[in-house]
């Protein structure tokens, strides 16, 4: 593909990666689904506050969300200030839930909302494989492109499932090389001689490494790599 400089450096993130994350995610949560009560999906989500339902919905959204945002020829990149986001009307449900665009029909059940989360997963891998190498858009952690988009879109979709799958009480364990991918390109700060998945839920809040406390907040940096280059 060609969504960045060098599509063939080592390390680089492609539509097929996030496509992998989207398809590991839905395997599980499809598994879920079959040995769960749509009434199940109502339970927290891990540690948020959000229902297992509500969570899923967010990670749909969230991943239309950077479709969207790439899907411009002429993306807003935050200049001027209110210029950064595509206005979508963004709204609640109830006090606290997540703010979406997009929401799943309750009446499709939990096929429904899985299909939700499907269709908006594919949006992004086709919007990361076609877009133009140089196309920008904006994300509040950095000015980013069609790799970091997919970087971001996998890192929502292990731990968002990770929360669900908590919440469900199965289990999700995705491969060390896919961690690894996001954690080099969102997270330059994570340590490298850890277990690759253990460090991406500690570099999310979500766990604990040893001989590091876990951490109460944390963003990732979604800069193009050539600009951290020469930030550093």
């Amino acid at each position: 593909m060609t969504t960045t400089s060098d599509p063939t450096a080592p390390g680089t993130l492609t539509a097929d990666d996030l496509q992998h994350a989207v398809r590991l995610s839905l395997t599980t949560l499809r598994a879920a689904a079959a040995a769960t009560t749509t009434a199940d999906w109502q339970r927290p989500a891990g540690t948020l506050t959000w229902s297992c339902w509500e969570t899923v919905e967010h990670l749909a959204d969230d991943l239309f969300a950077y479709a969207a945002q790439l899907g411009l020829d002429t993306p807003p990149l935050g200049t001027p200030l209110l210029d950064t986001e595509v206005p979508f009307l963004w709204e609640r449900r109830r006090e606290g839930g997540p703010a979406n665009v997009t929401y799943a029909d309750p009446g499709a059940g939990t096929t429904g909302l899985l299909q939700v989360l499907e269709s908006c997963g594919a949006m992004l891998t086709a919007l990361v494989r076609t877009v133009p190498a140089d196309r920008r858009a904006y994300h509040c952690f950095g000015i980013s492109d069609a790799e970091g988009f997919a970087a971001m879109g996998i890192v929502e979709t292990l731990v968002h499932t990770h929360d669900v799958a908590t919440g469900l009480g199965v289990p999700f364990h995705p491969p060390a090389g896919l961690c690894d991918g996001v954690l080099g390109r969102l997270f330059p700060d994570a340590p490298t001689d850890t277990d690759r998945w253990p460090t991406l839920l500690w570099a999310t809040g979500r766990g604990e490494l040893p001989g590091r406390e876990r951490l109460t907040s944390w963003r990732w940096f979604a800069e193009t790599r050539e600009q951290r280059e020469q930030r550093e």
